[in-house]
């Protein structure tokens, strides 16, 4: 399967479940949140993948590779306020697991992903501009 846009990610697919999951878990949050620590975890959640997507239109892999490391920095910065969601008793731990276990599958596959794409391009990637990491389409 040849990766012919950045929705042929799974990783990108799967940031795209994380955001949607960070939108609906902060529904719950008291409305006084909505512009504090609510919109902080909605910025950096749909920063994931809008990164994973920038990146990829990007023309080149060190371009690309760069907004993995971005993608990355939102991750960590939605995990750190999931947990802290949960310290400020604005969300329970049951509530968030699931959330969290979605964020460090997708932590492992931007890490696969960037490994990827800082190694030397296959000989196949450089008769295919259009497709900058074939084996991308497996994150």
């Amino acid at each position: 399967m040849t990766v012919r846009s950045y929705r042929d990610l799974i990783v990108w697919q799967k940031s795209m479940v994380l955001a949607a999951d960070t939108y609906r878990l902060t529904r719950e949050f008291p409305k006084q949140e909505e512009y504090r620590i609510s919109g902080q975890m909605i910025r950096a959640a749909t920063s994931i993948p809008a990164n994973i997507a920038e990146g990829h239109g990007r023309g080149t892999r060190r371009d690309y590779a760069h907004f993995v490391s971005i993608a990355k920095g939102s991750l960590a910065e939605l995990e750190t306020f999931l947990l802290l969601a949960v310290e400020l008793m604005l969300a329970r731990k049951e509530q968030i697991a699931p959330v969290l276990g979605l964020a460090e599958e997708v932590g492992r596959m931007l890490n696969t992903l960037r490994r990827r794409l800082n190694e030397p391009p296959a000989r196949d990637d450089l008769k295919a501009p259009q497709n900058l990491n074939p084996r991308a389409q497996t994150l």
